[in-house]
Parts: structure tokens; sequence; C-alpha cells
């Protein structure tokens, strides 16, 4: 069960650095063809499941021209690890 347990947290670690990855790189890359563009790519293609319904939760929030939908799927992410965790953990 250690290993379960060890997996979804590490599944949720990588994903985390995946979005905030993302965040950063949307700061810097805008179009192109080069390499970081498409890892820009590589990072929304993977993020995007996460992201989208954040982005719908958001849309309906007026923050003007700031997109919080990354930082709410951090959180998302955080709290679906420890339910999770703290469930195997009690059926255990």
């Amino acid at each position: 069960m250690i290993l379960f347990v060890m997996a979804i947290h590490w599944f949720a670690q990588i994903l985390i650095f995946l979005l905030i990855a993302r965040a950063i790189c949307s700061w810097f890359i805008r179009t192109g063809s080069g390499t970081a563009y498409k890892i820009y790519q590589l990072l929304s293609m993977l993020t995007e499941p996460v992201v989208a319904p954040c982005r719908l939760i958001t849309s309906k929030i007026q923050t003007g021209m700031f997109d919080f939908s990354i930082m709410l799927a951090v959180v998302f992410v955080i709290i679906i690890r420890n339910l999770l965790i703290n469930l195997l953990y009690f059926i255990a």
C-alpha cells in the first residue's frame, strides 16, 4: 500500500511541476516554431485536461487580464492528492 501512496504523491508532484512550468513558459513564449515553443505546446497538451475545468470555474469570476486557472488547478491537485492519501491510510 505504501507503494500506491508514493505513486499518488509522485504523480501529483509531477503534475504540479508541469503546471508551474506551463505558467512560467506562458509568460515568455507566445508564438514560434522553435524548441521552446514545442516544449510549451507539450506542456499545454499534458496539463490541459486539468486546467480546462478550472478555466470554466474562473471564467465566471471577473479577474481582468489575469488567468488564475493554473493556480486553481494546482490547489485542486493538492487537495485531491491529500484526500486520496488520507483515504488510503483510513482504509488500511
